[in-house]
This record gives C-alpha cells, structure tokens and sequence, in this order.
C-alpha cells in the first residue's frame, strides 16, 4: 500500500489554541509538524513539550518567527497570532510561497484580506480561515436536512455563542475593538459565520444587507457583550429573514444556533465540541413530529487540518475561501459601525 502523502506544516505562534490545533496537526493523516515559532524565548518548546512530548526531536522549535517563515522545510503554517497581526504575517508567509491557515478573524479589515487574497493568486497558494466547527459533520446532517425539506423554507435563525473570562484569557479584551480586542472579534465571527450558512443557498453563505446591534464595553474599550439583529433580506415570496446574534464573556458555555422555517425548527445544540463528545441535533415541526439525533463523536480540528492539507496536495478550493472571509469581516465592521453610531 502506497504511504500517503503528508504536507509539512509549521505553527507561527505559540497560542493557547494550541492546545487543540497543535495535537489536529500531528494526528491529522496528511499533514506532518516539522516546526514551531514563537517570539517569547523558550515559549515554542515549552508550547511543543506540553501539547506534544513524544514529537520534540522532530519538530525545529524557533524563538523567532521570521526563521520559521524561512524555513524551506515548512510548506504551509498555521497562524494563530493576535486578530491584529494576522494581516502583516499572513502575507509574510504567502509572499515566502507558504500555503497559510488563519485563524478567525482572517484579518480585522475588508482591505487586508482582498490583499491577502491577491498575494495568495501572485504566489500560487492556499489560504483559509480557520473555522474549524464548519468540518463537524453535524453541520453538514443540518444542512441535509435542511435540503430535503424538513422545515420548510427558511426564515429566521438565532446564533448565541458565549463562555466565561478567565484571568488567562484577558488577552482577549485589554485593547479596544478598534485594536482587535472584545468579544465580537473573537466569538463574534462564530455566530455571524454560523448565521450566514444558516441562510445559505446551493452551498454559498448569505450576505446581510442590513444590521442593528448594541453592546456593552469595559475600560479599555472592548465589548464584553453583543447583540443584535442581521437583516438578509425578503425572500422570493416577500417574507422577512432575520438572524439573531447574542456573544458574551459574563455567560456561561454556549455555541448553539438553531434554524426556523414555515414548517419548523433545526437546532444545533453545541458547534463547540471536544473530540469525545457526541453532539445533538433536535428537531420539531407544525405537524407534531420531532426528533433528536445524536451524532457520532469527530475531531473538527483534525478534519479542518486534513481539508486543507488536502486541497494543497491536490489543488483544491478550499470550502472556506477568502471571498467567504471578506463577506464575513464586511459584516462584522457592518456590526462595530452600528454599534458605534447607535443607527
């Protein structure tokens, strides 16, 4: 039997996202770490040892990420740097020839990713953002289910995605959203990305043509907490499609969404999953009928890994593409300046 391909990947950055992405990388069939990078001396080592023991004398560690960059070994990275940062990096690494994964937000500016996009075409490489809950097949039983008719057409669906700060996580919200910081820049693009596929047709995600929102801000000047409305416009027959998002850092775990349509509701109970749950799918409808499936457990971090390994290997589209990014980044600005102005 042929041994499969693998793509070398390098990790610029030593993230607390690590803790998942890092293990996806070395599990996932068609990738292999070779190296990892971070500014904070010791920290990528550190980062390896914790998440990765077994693999410390096989993966190059830096204390810097331009070597990383450098490295001919390395054909794709993954970046899981500071939302701010992600623009000037990315194209770094794409400009180098690397294949690069961001992490969500790709950027914080409509501008940077249409640059990111145009260096990806001049340098003949991928990219992708990294929305790793898009892999688990629960969506796609959703969006199945969806297809076939369950619920009717479409109409409304609301998207809540939330957790509680911890002291570790501040980072998150010591800078202004105006610098990257708040929650609508970190869980935000989860709840408006899951909205946009909730209307999704022929496997495009909607765009909103309208938004209202509120928030609720600390002393920095990050929101802790936001809300509010993304209007996609009638449908065919005339009828309002609304989603509705609600984010937080006061509230307990939540990442759920759940669809509404003339004949019924679909309801994802958790788009946040670790690699040994088994997450629910619940369903009713005008006639009476409901049901509840429980799906099998998935590693959506291994599978977002080895999709994109994948569509480098063998020269495919990614699912997430870099239009699908700038669609997402537009409303989340489209959010901030409503937020902002109060209209």
């Amino acid at each position: 039997m042929d041994k499969i391909r693998q793509l070398n990947w390098g990790i610029l950055g030593a993230a607390r996202v690590n803790e998942r992405l890092l293990p996806a990388i070395i599990n996932a069939p068609n990738a292999r770490l070779v190296a990892i990078a971070s500014r904070r001396a010791g920290a990528a080592k550190a980062t390896l040892e914790k998440y990765a023991p077994s693999y410390s004398a096989d993966v190059c560690c830096y204390d810097d990420l331009n070597s990383l960059i450098d490295d001919a070994n390395v054909e794709a990275i993954y970046c899981p740097m500071a939302n701010e940062e992600h623009a000037a990096w990315a194209l770094k690494a794409i400009n180098a020839g690397k294949h690069i994964l961001i992490e969500k937000p790709m950027t914080t500016t409509v501008e940077d990713i249409e640059a990111i996009a145009q260096a990806a075409i001049n340098n003949k490489v991928k990219v992708m953002e990294g929305f790793m809950y898009r892999f688990h097949p629960q969506h796609a039983r959703i969006q199945a289910m969806i297809d076939a008719g369950l619920i009717g057409d479409v109409l409304s669906a609301r998207a809540s995605f939330s957790f509680l700060m911890q002291p570790a996580r501040i980072y998150r919200i010591n800078r202004s959203m105006a610098d990257g910081g708040g929650a609508m820049w970190d869980i935000g693009p989860y709840a408006i990305h899951a909205l946009r596929w909730c209307f999704a047709q022929n496997g495009k995600p909607a765009q909103p043509v309208a938004v209202v929102a509120q928030a609720k801000f600390n002393e920095h000047g990050a929101d802790i907490v936001s809300s509010g409305v993304l209007d996609f416009g009638a449908d065919a027959q005339g009828r309002a499609r609304f989603g509705h998002f609600d984010i937080s850092f006061e509230r307990s775990r939540k990442s759920e969404y759940e669809i509404i349509g003339t004949l019924g509701w679909i309801k994802c109970h958790a788009a946040w999953v670790f690699e040994q749950d088994h997450p629910v799918i619940s369903w009713a409808l005008e006639d009476g009928r409901c049901g509840e499936e429980r799906l099998a457990a998935s590693n959506h971090f291994i599978l977002e890994i080895a999709h994109f390994s994948d569509c480098v290997l063998n020269d495919k589209a990614p699912l997430l593409n870099t239009d699908d990014a700038k669609q997402n980044c537009l409303a989340i600005q489209s959010v901030l300046q409503s937020i902002a102005s109060a209209k």
